[in-house]
């Protein structure tokens, strides 16, 4: 091979180097930008979210709740769902509203929160909405939910702290004991074990 033809080589060579480390580099931007975010171990099965006829849900007892509180759990799990987010959120949704209020619609607040109300004791701080949506199940849900879409990577952290940072409560382990029977009421409303690798 003679000297110029030789230049020519190398310079095609580098060309093409450097054409396929930009397409390398495209590949892996486009790869991040719609990888699935990171989960917790607790959502790592998390599947599509449930949708949920509020004339079969079940009387109870499940898990300690029954009549309105299930209902009311329905109402929540429905609200997730109609926002295209999955089964870990739903069971995030119930967990949180369990530990807030029991899965009931509370028309009062507490010591520290005297104008909190609803599912999710929601305050009055033009945040949550108006008395009638932190009233509705299925609003002060939404709304909830809408708050919890905001936490930065929520899926990657423990259930007990996305919940902690959408509520802002005092102690970000408060909900930690309700996620197992919060998995148990999403299970029997949705018919099936959600959350299950085996599922």
């Amino acid at each position: 091979m003679h000297l110029p033809e030789l230049a020519s080589h190398r310079r095609q060579l580098v060309a093409l180097g450097a054409v396929l480390l930009v397409l390398l580099a495209a590949f892996l931007v486009v790869r991040q930008v719609t990888a699935e975010p990171p989960r917790s171990a607790e959502c790592a099965a998390a599947g599509p979210g449930v949708r949920i006829d509020p004339a079969a849900v079940p009387e109870g007892p499940v898990a300690g709740y029954g009549g309105e509180q299930l209902a009311n759990a329905a109402a929540i799990v429905n609200a997730a769902e109609a926002l295209g987010l999955d089964t870990c959120a739903q069971v995030v949704g119930v967990m949180t509203a369990m530990g807030e209020s029991s899965l009931f619609v509370l028309d009062r607040g507490d010591a520290v929160g005297p104008d909190s109300r609803g599912l999710f004791q929601q305050r009055d701080n033009g945040a949550w909405g108006t008395y009638a949506d932190r009233m509705d199940p299925t609003t002060s849900a939404t709304n909830f939910f809408l708050a919890l879409q905001e936490v930065p990577d929520w899926q990657a952290l423990p259930p007990t702290i996305a919940a902690h940072r959408t509520q802002r409560n005092a102690d970000p382990y408060h909900y930690a004991r309700y996620w197992d029977p919060a998995v148990e009421v999403v299970s029997a409303l949705a018919g099936r074990r959600v959350l299950d690798p085996e599922a």
